[in-house]
């Protein structure tokens, strides 16, 4: 797939794998947010690898994320997306968001969905996320381990 790149001053979005830092997605994810705590570093490696990812860069330091995993087709998850506290007050949420909803491969997609426990207007308002219909056809699996 063709990397997309989006700038805005001194930030870079851009879908480059390469570019990606590890460590710093690592350490947001299992020790910062509140849904991957203690989330191991080879299942973040694994699920970077089989996902659609957007790194946010300033000056070549990674500090934003967020990653969709997709069949390019039907249908996406928006999950993981992040900001570095350090960063927030910049609208990168905003624009990151808006990035990923219009990236071509994901644009025309019929579904994509994503879970958030506190902020439901940032997807409102940039992605045109709405609640989920019908929630009562929705089930989860959820592995213990």
């Amino acid at each position: 797939m063709e990397i997309a790149e989006y700038r805005q001053g001194r930030f870079l979005i851009s879908t480059d794998p390469a570019l990606l830092q590890i460590d710093v997605i690592h350490n947001f994810l299992s020790n910062v947010s509140y849904w991957a705590q203690g989330r191991r570093l080879e299942v973040v490696k694994t699920s970077i690898e089989n996902s659609l990812c957007f790194g946010i860069y300033s000056e070549g330091k990674q500090v934003g994320f967020a990653r969709v995993v997709t069949d390019y087709a039907t249908f996406a998850w928006l999950c993981d997306v992040f900001i570095l506290p350090e960063q927030r007050g910049y609208g990168l949420g905003k624009w990151l968001i808006e990035c990923v909803v219009s990236h071509p491969a994901l644009a025309r997609l019929k579904r994509m969905i994503l879970a958030t426990q506190d902020a439901h207007e940032l997807y409102r308002r940039y992605g045109d996320f709405v609640a989920l219909p019908n929630p009562e056809r929705w089930m989860v699996r959820i592995n213990s381990e």
